[in-house]
C-alpha cells in the first residue's frame, strides 16, 4: 500500500507500476462507460483521481459509490503531465471499505465555518481544518526541534496541581467530592481532607514554577503543554484551553530571553513554510490573502524592542 505523499515525492519509482491506495471520495463522476473518482487519502491535501471503466466486475456499484465513503483501489499509476493533474490511477479493482450514506454532510462545496464546527468530527476532511491541523502538527514540531538544537531540556510539569502560578484569574477545580452533597467542616467550610488530594486542586495555568525548578538543575528548559483559563471572556484571544511555550533560563538575562524568543518565532515560520507549501499557499489564495508575504517579512526583518522606560 501507497499513500499520495509517497507517490508525489517519489513519482517516476511508481510511474507504470501496479499500486494500492485507500482513502476517501471527494467526488464520483460516473459515465456510462467510465467514471472518476477522486479521493483523499490524508496524507496530503492533494487529491488522487481514479478512473475506472466498464469492464470492472462491480462497475455499477462503483458509480454509485458516494461521497465520503472509503475506499481501497489496486490499479496501475500512469503519469498524465499534459492535464491538470501530474498522474492518476487506471484501476483494476475498486472495493468499498464503508460506505457513508445521503445523510453525509460534507459535499463537494464550500462550507461555512459555523456549519463546519457543528460537524466537528469530520471537518478535518475539509481543505480548509486539514491544513489548519496539519499547520498547527508541524508547529508543534518545530518548537521541539528549535529547542532541541539550543539544547534545552523538555519538561513535563502537572497538570493537575495545588499552585496558582499566575496569581490572577480564574482556576477550574479538579475534585472527586460529589457536588450534589459536598461536605463541609466544623466551621462550614468545603472539606478537602475527604477529597482524592486531601487539598484544593486546580487545572494548571502554567507550567512556570516547575520549569523554573527544573531550570535549577538542567540550566535551559522548556515547557510545551496545555494551560486552562476559567475568565468568562468571549473574545478571540481568551481560551479556556491553549498550548502555552515556557522556557526558563539560568545564568541569562532579559535580553538573551528575547533573542531566544525572536530565534523560535523565525524558525518556526521557516520550517511551517517550507515542509508545508500547499497548505500556506491555500491560507494565501482563500483565508489571509498575502500571509506568506507577511510571514516572510517577518522573518527577515529583526524584532524591535521598546525598553520599560
Amino acid at each position: 500500500m501507497v499513500t499520495v505523499k509517497q507517490i508525489r515525492k517519489n513519482l517516476s519509482t511508481y510511474a507504470d507500476k501496479k499500486v494500492i491506495i485507500t482513502g476517501w471520495v471527494r467526488t464520483n463522476r460516473a459515465q456510462k462507460q467510465f467514471g472518476f473518482l477522486n479521493i483523499n487519502d490524508g496524507t496530503t491535501l492533494n487529491n488522487i483521481q481514479i478512473v475506472y471503466e466498464s469492464k470492472l466486475s462491480n462497475f455499477t456499484d462503483v458509480q454509485k459509490i458516494t461521497v465520503g465513503s472509503s475506499v481501497e483501489v489496486k490499479g496501475t499509476l500512469i503519469l498524465t503531465p499534459e492535464l491538470k493533474q501530474p498522474f492518476e490511477i487506471k484501476a483494476d479493482e475498486v472495493v468499498v471499505l464503508g460506505e457513508a450514506d445521503e445523510t453525509y454532510p460534507i459535499q463537494p462545496k464550500r462550507h461555512s465555518r459555523e456549519f463546519l464546527r457543528e460537524n466537528a468530527h469530520l471537518r478535518m476532511r475539509t481543505n480548509l481544518f486539514n491544513a489548519v491541523f496539519r499547520v498547527r502538527s508541524a508547529a508543534s514540531y518545530a518548537i521541539h526541534k528549535f529547542f532541541k538544537e539550543k539544547d534545552f531540556v523538555y519538561v513535563h510539569t502537572p497538570l493537575i496541581t495545588g499552585n496558582d502560578g499566575e496569581g490572577a484569574g480564574q482556576m477550574f477545580t479538579v475534585t472527586t467530592l460529589p457536588l450534589e452533597k459536598v461536605p463541609k467542616d466544623e466551621f462550614g467550610n468545603v472539606d478537602y481532607k475527604q477529597d482524592f488530594f486531601a487539598k484544593k486542586t486546580h487545572l494548571t495555568v502554567t507550567g512556570q514554577l516547575e520549569a523554573e525548578a527544573y531550570a535549577m538543575g538542567f540550566r535551559n528548559v522548556y515547557t510545551f503543554g496545555p494551560t486552562f483559563r476559567a475568565e468568562h471572556s468571549m473574545t478571540q484571544r481568551h481560551m479556556a484551553e491553549f498550548w502555552m511555550i515556557e522556557p526558563e533560563m539560568a545564568f541569562a538575562d532579559l535580553e538573551e530571553m528575547m533573542v531566544v524568543a525572536e530565534e523560535m518565532v523565525k524558525f518556526i515560520i521557516n520550517y511551517v513554510i517550507k515542509e508545508l507549501p500547499d497548505e500556506m499557499d491555500l491560507f494565501d489564495r482563500f483565508v489571509a490573502k498575502g500571509i506568506i508575504k507577511k510571514l516572510t517579512k517577518k522573518v527577515e526583518k529583526q524584532v524591535h524592542r521598546t525598553t520599560h522606560k
